[in-house]
């Protein structure tokens, strides 16, 4: 049983990774948590009857602790995850891993010298229904990927103190904070890495520092394009949060698979028959079938117990430091090109 503790236990935390992931996985246990906001430590620790530890240094030398789950403000990542690495323990990080190519070099090589593990929390990896379409992309069923859409959008109104709503606490915008799900699936899904974006950004509707609105345009290394869409000004029931997958033989076309939810819907259009231009673009049968997630599979569970098995077998996990950086290296080009409004090619 791997142990886990908690640094920055409000939040994503709270609303999610401790209930669904650490109280229900079956090879991790959660026996601590800390968090400078004292009441909300207390209240924590008392609701899931594990210990509370007033400052970050008491958790990382508490030896009973394998993992640190380190929850907090983008700007904290570095030094919270070299502390942690120098103390022996395997570090699983929220995204995005940190504000700089800098930062991220630094942690990785500080996790490699001290021997522990480092993943990421790209928990939509884990969503049953992406590790389906992965298959079915594998198998060829939708033919030559063509391009992909991924939507991940909320209402997020200007919040005095938020730190995801300040450049040098969260790094950037809706971009930084839901776009970096939306392009880390689409590689997963295709296999393929993005090797150069077209950026824009906006503030429509909040005046906050960072964009409340982001269009990225990305071509992946396997030759198909991607087009990614994060916004902070969509209520809530109208964010749906699709996800489209096109090919040359087909498409798969998704509803709330993207977000903090497991689960979803996935609709497979496959049409392996068609031959001749077609100019009236008449669909003489629909050829779809549906995808429901039956099993729902909780997504954050999966991701504690997948981090845990790699610490208790010693395995690297795929989602790793190395991809963290990747990550940042790709939100870090996005906002250049938004800038210089210039393609950029991601090295």
């Amino acid at each position: 049983m791997i142990k886990w503790g908690v640094i920055g236990a409000g939040g994503i935390a709270y609303r999610r990774t401790i209930p669904e992931g650490l109280l229900n996985a079956r090879n991790a246990k959660l026996i601590a948590i800390q968090d400078l906001n004292v009441e909300i430590a207390d209240k924590i620790g008392s609701e899931f009857g594990v210990n509370v530890y007033k400052t970050e240094r008491e958790i990382m030398e508490d030896k009973n602790i394998d993992v640190v789950y380190i929850a907090t403000p983008v700007y904290l990542h570095h030094n919270q995850c070299i502390n942690a690495a120098r103390h022996k323990k395997n570090i699983f990080c929220e995204k995005i891993l940190c504000l700089s190519e800098k930062e991220g070099i630094e942690i990785i090589d500080e996790c490699l010298k001290n021997n522990v593990k480092l993943g990421v929390g790209y928990m939509m990896r884990f969503n049953s229904l992406h590790l389906a379409i992965k298959e079915a992309l594998r198998d060829n069923k939708i033919g030559k990927p063509i391009m992909a859409r991924a939507q991940l959008s909320c209402w997020y109104p200007k919040i005095e103190g938020s730190w995801r709503q300040a450049r040098k606490t969260g790094g950037g915008g809706s971009l930084t904070d839901m776009g970096s799900h939306c392009i880390d699936i689409i590689e997963f899904i295709f296999e393929s890495k993005v090797k150069e974006v077209s950026c824009i950004t906006a503030n429509m509707v909040h005046d906050y520092e960072v964009e409340d609105t982001a269009i990225v345009t990305c071509r992946l290394d396997n030759g198909a394009f991607a087009i990614i869409d994060n916004c902070f000004n969509i209520p809530d029931n109208s964010s749906q949060n699709f996800l489209e997958i096109y090919g040359s033989k087909g498409s798969i076309l998704c509803k709330k698979t993207i977000g903090q939810d497991s689960g979803g819907i996935a609709e497979f259009y496959i049409d392996q028959e068609q031959k001749e231009y077609n100019a009236g673009q008449k669909r003489i049968e629909d050829k779809s079938f549906g995808i429901t997630d039956e099993k729902k599979e909780n997504i954050y569970k999966a991701e504690v117990e997948y981090f845990s098995n790699c610490v208790e077998n010693n395995v690297q996990p795929q989602i790793s430091g190395e991809l963290g950086l990747h990550q940042v290296r790709i939100i870090k080009a996005c906002y250049e090109s938004a800038k210089t409004k210039k393609i950029i090619e991601i090295n």
